[in-house]
């Protein structure tokens, strides 16, 4: 075995740290010191079925505060029941105005419906985009989108959103067996052109258990969409990096 493989938690935990520090160098000091500072967060679920479910479980057992929206609430009351305390169900409205982070995780072609049902909710708000576009399920909207790449597509549907794509080409069920896994975490790309929201993002990855990888800005966001090599195939933040031609 490795030396690796039997380093200690916390020393893990420090380095991957450093890691997501050094990615985001750039983050103003005033806003590096308010993510260290910062404590439990409040999370908007718009769209809590197999990926919103899933991950907003693991934030909700990392001690955030979250309220799942579908258009099935039962379900929603029946999840948040479930997960107990830290878990409360609303409309996608009420969940828009509960979150201070928004994590958007619905069909692509009813993204356009949600940026009209939130409005100003979305403004000024980080918004992590997990929605995918797939003409055969979206039709030619989603064709448009591809082309473009969902880190441009994404923002003109979503006016004044911190948008950040996440969350979106690894497959519910391998996050849902392979979160806090031991030895190297389940690598998840992000994408995003605020820092101070990337920051956001990386911390959130982290405590649902995984090793957050910042590809780039927005426009990098293609290059983990639906359809490309990386899409649907979980692998360690190393074979991410290896995989996209990024640094490590």
């Amino acid at each position: 075995m490795e030396a690796n493989d039997v380093m200690k938690p916390s020393r893990r935990r420090l380095l991957r740290a450093a890691a997501a520090s050094l990615a985001l160098g750039g983050l103003p000091l005033a806003a590096r010191a308010a993510g260290e500072a910062a404590g439990k967060m409040k999370i908007g679920v718009i769209g809590s079925g197999r990926v919103g479910g899933t991950v907003g479980e693991l934030w909700v057992k990392a001690g955030h505060e979250v309220m799942f929206s579908s258009l099935d609430l039962e379900h929603d009351k029946a999840l948040a029941a479930r997960l107990g305390a830290g878990a409360r169900a609303g409309t996608s409205r009420e969940a828009g105005a509960f979150g201070d982070v928004l994590f958007i995780a619905v069909p692509y072609s009813a993204v356009p419906q949600v940026g009209r049902d939130l409005g100003d909710a979305l403004k000024g708000k980080v918004v992590l985009d997990a929605c995918n576009p797939i003409p055969s399920r979206d039709g030619d909207m989603a064709i448009e989108a591809k082309a473009k790449g969902t880190g441009i597509a994404s923002p003109q549907f979503l006016p004044g959103a911190r948008l950040v794509r996440a969350f979106n080409c690894v497959g519910y069920a391998s996050m849902r067996s392979e979160a806090h896994r031991a030895g190297e975490r389940l690598g998840i790309p992000l994408a995003g052109d605020d820092a101070a929201a990337l920051r956001i993002a990386v911390r959130l990855v982290q405590d649902a258990g995984f090793e957050p990888v910042v590809v780039g800005g927005l426009a990098r966001a293609k290059d983990f969409d639906y359809g490309t090599p990386i899409f649907g195939r979980p692998m360690t933040a190393a074979e991410v990096r290896r995989t996209l031609g990024i640094g490590s």
